[in-house]
């Protein structure tokens, strides 16, 4: 990833070897990373249909999706004006020229339900898969005064429950969702999953193979009633190093799907 920090306010930074930039708030408010990258690798590479990115940011897993697959057409969604703004100064940047007819902006809150949410734009079965890296720290995490890092990253009550409803609503039958979220959020995920998504498959995250994962992306299948899959881990770095592992880095920059497929 490349970085550009000639400006008092944001960042713009390359990603996928700079297949896409990214304008990024600077000393302020959430920055994209691994996380976005992993969370997109979990789409299938040959996916063709329209992806839905819940909590978008600046857009990071969005654009990793398009960059990867050339038939998909993706839509931001996100609730904070001031990361509405980025994302939307993201997709029309000139270095991401070649995505923009791919890529939309919707500001809505994903929470919302019914004809609520309908009319913010997430009408039912519009979308063939859904992604999301939602806010998933505890209250009493990483307290900060910065207000937009906050609520990026502050988990609110039912956040699961809610946004996982919402998948479901506005994913056709047999489409896709992936998550990533902590490994100490894997229970209240799962019950928010059951019943909406099956054939779920689990990706537990290592920094490295001698330690406890940081992170897990699930992945299911609107209605399917097969069972769970514990996957094979990923390691971001090999024992005793600090460079990526080369499965690490092929999706971190667009390489390979985290699921092979």
């Amino acid at each position: 990833m490349a970085t550009d920090q000639a400006s008092p306010d944001f960042t713009l930074d390359a990603f996928h070897r700079g297949r896409f930039w990214l304008v990024q708030p600077k000393g302020a408010g959430h920055r994209a990373g691994m996380d976005a990258m992993m969370l997109a690798a979990a789409v299938p590479s040959d996916f063709s249909g329209r992806l839905v990115d819940f909590g978008a940011g600046a857009g990071a897993a969005g654009l990793a999706v398009a960059a990867r697959c050339a038939a998909a057409q993706v839509v931001l969604v996100e609730n904070s004006a001031e990361m509405v703004a980025f994302a939307e100064r993201t997709v029309t940047h000139p270095e991401n020229g070649h995505l923009r007819d791919r890529i939309s902006v919707l500001t809505a809150d994903v929470s919302l339900s019914g004809k609520a949410r309908t009319a913010a734009g997430l009408g039912d079965g519009a979308f063939d898969f859904a992604i999301m890296n939602p806010p998933f720290n505890a209250g009493h995490d990483r307290v900060t005064p910065d207000q937009l890092k906050r609520g990026a990253h502050v988990m609110p009550d039912k956040l699961f429950e809610l946004w996982l409803r919402s998948a479901a609503a506005v994913v056709k039958p047999r489409g896709g969702v992936a998550i990533i979220a902590r490994p100490q959020s894997i229970g209240e995920l799962l019950v928010a999953l059951a019943g909406r998504f099956g054939k779920l498959e689990i990706v537990p995250i290592h920094p490295r193979p001698d330690a406890a994962a940081i992170r897990i992306l699930v992945r299911g299948t609107r209605g399917s009633r097969a069972g769970l899959s514990l996957m094979p881990p990923l390691f971001l770095h090999a024992a005793g190093s600090d460079r990526f592992t080369a499965a690490a880095d092929d999706i971190n920059n667009g390489r390979a799907s985290l699921f092979g497929d």
